[in-house]
C-alpha cells in the first residue's frame, strides 16, 4: 500500500498553526507523510523557532507559498489579508501538488485544512482528493459559522454579519447565549474587519459541505451540548494535552526559557502568569493600569510582554515600575507556556481567553482571569466564567478601562478562594483521560488516521 501523504494548511496565524503542527506530528508517527504550507513569511519564523524540526524532516516537510503581499506590508490588516490570500494562495497551492504529484512517488492522498482556509478544500475538490476541514477552536466559536444562513433568515444579521437587532443570540436552548457584538466575525467600530471576518466564515460553512470529516480541537465534556447538536463535528483533542512537557512546534518568537528557573524559586500556587497571545494589543493608559495592578497584587508574576502588544513604537512602564517590581516580577517577550501552565509555582493564568492557551490552563489544572480581545475570546471567557466556573472576568469602568484595583480584587478573589483551583483540577482529570488510550478523543484521532491510511477501521464511527 502506498503512504498517505498528506497537505496540512493552516489560516496564517499563531493560534491557528500550533494546533496543525501537533496534529501533524501524530500523524507523523503514525507513518503519515506530510507536507505543512505555511505562508512565506510564516514559514520563517516557524521554521526558525521549532527547535526539533530535524527529529521530522524523514516524513514531515515545511514548505511555503506567497500570500501575495509583500513582506513590508501589514498582516494584522485582515481584510487586505484575506483579500490577497483568495487572489494568490489557491493557484499557489493548486501548483505545488502538481508538482509533488508528477515527481512520480509520494503523490497527495489528502489535504486537511483549517477551517478557515476553506480556499483549501475547493482546491482538493477540484482536483479531486480526499479533503477533511480542522478546527482548531471550540465547537461553539464553530456555531455562528454554521449557523449564518439561520441567522440571516431570523433578521438577527445582515447578508456582511452586521448584527440588525440588538439582542442575545440563542443557537440552541443549552448553550450560552451570545451578545451580537461578540460573534466570532464582529470586529466592533471595524467595519472592514468584521466584513472580510465575515467572508472567511461563510467560506468555513460552505467547507463544511464539501467534507467528509470536520475534526475539532476539543473534547465532548468541555462542550457536550454542542458535540451533540453539531454532530458530524468529532473532537480529537486537546491535541496538545498528551504532549504537555514537551517543545511546541509553531511559535513566531523564540522562547525564553530562563523563566522556568525563575519560576522554581516561588512557592507552589503563588505566581501569577500573565500573556496575551499573538494579537493583541493595549493602549497606554489601559497597559499601565495592568502593570500597576500586577504590582498592587503583591504577588511574584511572569508577565509575557511581545514585540507589539502596545500601540506604542516601543512598550514603555509607568516611572520607576521596572525597579521597584524586579525582586518579584519578571517579564519576557515569548514563554514556553505550556511548560510554564505546568510548573507547580503558577497559581492563577491571566489570559486573553485564545482557545490554544484557554486549553494549555483547562489541562494544567490553572485557574483563569479572562480578558477577551477580539472574536471567539469572548465565547471561551463565557466557558470558562459560566460553564465552567474555573475562573472570573474582569469588569470594566465607563472610560472602557480595566483599573489597577479591579484587577488586584479580583487577583485575591482568584486566589483566595480555593474552590477555583480545584474546580480546575477536576477539569483537567476528565479532559487527561480523554487523550490516553481509551479515551474518546485518542479513540477519534486514532480513527481519523485509519481513514487517511486507508484502513477499514474508521467505518466503526459510522
Amino acid at each position: 500500500m502506498e503512504m498517505a501523504h498528506v497537505i496540512v494548511i493552516p489560516y496564517p496565524a499563531q493560534g491557528h498553526v500550533i494546533p496543525l503542527m501537533e496534529l501533524s506530528q501524530r500523524l507523523v508517527n503514525q507513518g503519515v507523510r506530510v507536507t505543512f504550507v505555511n505562508t512565506e513569511i510564516n514559514h520563517e519564523l516557524v521554521t526558525s523557532t521549532w527547535v526539533e524540526k530535524d527529529s521530522f524532516k524523514e516524513l514531515m516537510h515545511m514548505v511555503s507559498i506567497p500570500d501575495g503581499l509583500e513582506s513590508w506590508e501589514d498582516r494584522s490588516d485582515l481584510g487586505k489579508l484575506t483579500e490577497s490570500i483568495l487572489k494568490t494562495m489557491p493557484g499557489k497551492l493548486e501548483e505545488l501538488i502538481e508538482t509533488i504529484n508528477n515527481q512520480g512517488t509520494h503523490k497527495v492522498t489528502c489535504v486537511i485544512a483549517d477551517g478557515c482556509a476553506a480556499w483549501a478544500i475547493r482546491v482538493a475538490k477540484k482536483i479531486g482528493t480526499k479533503r477533511a476541514v480542522f478546527w482548531p477552536s471550540s465547537v461553539a466559536s464553530l456555531a455562528p459559522a454554521l449557523s449564518i444562513k439561520k441567522l440571516t433568515d431570523d433578521g438577527i444579521i445582515d447578508n456582511k454579519g452586521i448584527p440588525i437587532k440588538d439582542q442575545t443570540i440563542q443557537l440552541s436552548p443549552n448553550m450560552p447565549p451570545i451578545k451580537p457584538s461578540n460573534l466570532p466575525w464582529s470586529f466592533v467600530g471595524d467595519l472592514a474587519t468584521t466584513k472580510s471576518v465575515f467572508k472567511i466564515s461563510v467560506d468555513v460553512a460552505e467547507a463544511a459541505t464539501m467534507t467528509e470529516w470536520i475534526t475539532c480541537n476539543s473534547a465532548n465534556e468541555l462542550e457536550p451540548e454542542e458535540f451533540s447538536i453539531y454532530s458530524k463535528i468529532l473532537p480529537i483533542g486537546p491535541l496538545l494535552a498528551s504532549n504537555r512537557l514537551a517543545d511546541q512546534a509553531g511559535h513566531f518568537w523564540h522562547e525564553d526559557f530562563s523563566c522556568l528557573k525563575w519560576l522554581d524559586q516561588n512557592p507552589v500556587c503563588s505566581v501569577i502568569y500573565i500573556a496575551f497571545g499573538s494579537f493583541t494589543i493595549f493602549d497606554q493608559r489601559q497597559f499601565e493600569e495592568l502593570a500597576l495592578g500586577l504590582e498592587l497584587s503583591n504577588r511574584p508574576f511572569l508577565w509575557v510582554v511581545r514585540p507589539g502588544m502596545t500601540k506604542e513604537t516601543t512598550v514603555s512602564y509607568p516611572d520607576g515600575y521596572t525597579e521597584r517590581t524586579h525582586t518579584r516580577g519578571r517579564i519576557v517577550s515569548w514563554a514556553p507556556q505550556q511548560k510554564v501552565l505546568a510548573h507547580p509555582s503558577v497559581g492563577c493564568f491571566l489570559s486573553h481567553c485564545g482557545w490554544n492557551s484557554t486549553l494549555e490552563g483547562v489541562t494544567n489544572g490553572v485557574p483563569f482571569l479572562c480578558w477577551p480581545y477580539i472574536s471567539d475570546q469572548f465565547s471561551n471567557q463565557t466557558y470558562i466564567c459560566d460553564v465552567w466556573k474555573n475562573g472570573l472576568g474582569f469588569d470594566r469602568d465607563e472610560a472602557g478601562y480595566i483599573t489597577r484595583e479591579e484587577i488586584k480584587s479580583k487577583l485575591k478573589h482568584l486566589l483566595s478562594d480555593k474552590t477555583f483551583k480545584e474546580i480546575a483540577m477536576n477539569l483537567k482529570e476528565k479532559i487527561m483521560s480523554n487523550v490516553e488510550e481509551g479515551g474518546n478523543s485518542h479513540k477519534n484521532l486514532s480513527i481519523f488516521i485509519d481513514w487517511i491510511q486507508d484502513k477499514d477501521t474508521y467505518r466503526c464511527l459510522e
